[in-house]
């Protein structure tokens, strides 16, 4: 069969080519083409276009390149007339993907599935209707969004966390070649810095990190690198001669070695979990308490990192908006670092939590329901 993907982040990327692997196990003559990046050219069939060229996010950004943006899209439908997909499978990217669900169930008309759902707990609940409508079946990832989408009179599955799958993958296969020497790294304590995927997440939140980690001198600060940035967007925020170590390609041995960590809101805070690393959650808002009361109006959910959100209840401290300072990312990690009750407290909220993604598979079980519906 010819399947159609679009992944317009690093973080769909990945998921999108572990989810053609696992295709590929159940159609030993699954062809592909797609929107995506490195890894979804890896495991096979035609890039068409890098996401690193449409990852527009924010408002203003997305102003700025709107005519970028729309000749994606004409680019995206034209392609997928030409090629004649017996299906298009959508990961995450709501902006763009949600077009093109439309698009494709108005014009092509063939099945329509999306892994990754859109987060409507959070915000934009009102895209339940583009669902409806052009959504054949939805892929979620997180347990709670069982019970949201069922609250909306919509059917999904629960497939499992694909950030389960990659850790378990990593630490069944690493080799585990000594992280410290293989880097050129003393043998000390590390504190990892994970600020974020985009350039703006660096700029803003990157220095307080930085500021932060220098007031721990026991500990070596290593930031992983985000993919799809360089050395040099790391070096425009925070100099040439910063102390720190950038590795790129590294984030899962990062986390495998670290002693604690400073996270932004996203993907990395459940894989610091995962990992069980003690970890502040700090994420700029830009704006001020002006713009933080208009969110508080318009994203519905107590918490931020998906830690909390799959708990239901704090488990790791978030500083963000009006929250977010150096004193207070200081104040929490130095209380992580010399507090074993409270550290203790986060591990095991921690391990609810990963009790509660259940067994990795989230891949195979999405192929397994696409395939089988479509023999």
């Amino acid at each position: 069969m010819k399947y159609y993907l679009i992944a317009g982040e690093a973080s769909g990327d990945l998921h999108a080519s572990n989810l053609m692997k696992a295709i590929q196990d159940e159609d030993a003559n699954a062809t592909f083409r797609f929107f995506g990046g490195d890894l979804m050219k890896m495991a096979g069939g035609t890039l068409v276009k890098h996401y690193r060229e449409m990852a527009y996010m924010g408002f203003i950004p997305v102003l700025l390149h709107l005519r970028s943006i729309m000749r994606n899209m004409k680019m995206c439908r034209n392609d997928m007339r030409n090629f004649q997909p017996d299906m298009v499978i959508l990961v995450d990217y709501p902006g763009f993907n949600l077009k093109m669900a439309k698009f494709v169930k108005t014009q092509l008309k063939i099945p329509v599935y999306y892994y990754i759902a859109p987060k409507l707990w959070a915000w934009k609940k009102y895209r339940i209707k583009t669902i409806r409508r052009y959504v054949d079946r939805l892929f979620c990832i997180l347990p709670f969004e069982v019970d949201f989408f069922k609250s909306l009179n919509y059917q999904v599955d629960y497939v499992g966390n694909p950030s389960v799958d990659a850790v378990t993958a990593f630490r069944n296969f690493d080799c585990q070649e000594d992280f410290f020497k293989k880097n050129g790294l003393p043998e000390m304590p590390i504190l990892a810095l994970l600020a974020g995927s985009r350039k703006a997440e660096i700029r803003q939140n990157l220095p307080a990190m930085l500021s932060v980690a220098n007031q721990f001198p026991d500990y070596q600060c290593i930031i992983a690198g985000a993919p799809g940035l360089t050395p040099d967007d790391y070096c425009q925020v925070i100099g040439k001669n910063h102390s720190a170590v950038i590795l790129f390609g590294q984030t899962y041995p990062i986390l495998a070695n670290a002693s604690y960590a400073l996270v932004t809101s996203g993907t990395a805070t459940l894989e610091a979990a995962l990992f069980r690393v003690p970890q502040v959650v700090c994420y700029y808002i830009a704006g001020g308490k002006p713009i933080y009361f208009i969110l508080r109006l318009f994203i519905h959910v107590t918490f931020i990192s998906l830690v909390n959100l799959i708990a239901g209840k704090e488990v790791v401290k978030e500083l963000y908006g009006e929250n977010f300072s150096r004193s207070k990312i200081k104040d929490e990690l130095s209380r992580l670092v010399h507090d074993d009750v409270y550290r203790q407290k986060m591990i095991e909220g921690y391990d609810r939590v990963i009790k509660t993604l259940g067994f990795p598979g989230a891949s195979k079980r999405i192929a397994k329901l696409i395939t089988a519906e479509n023999r």
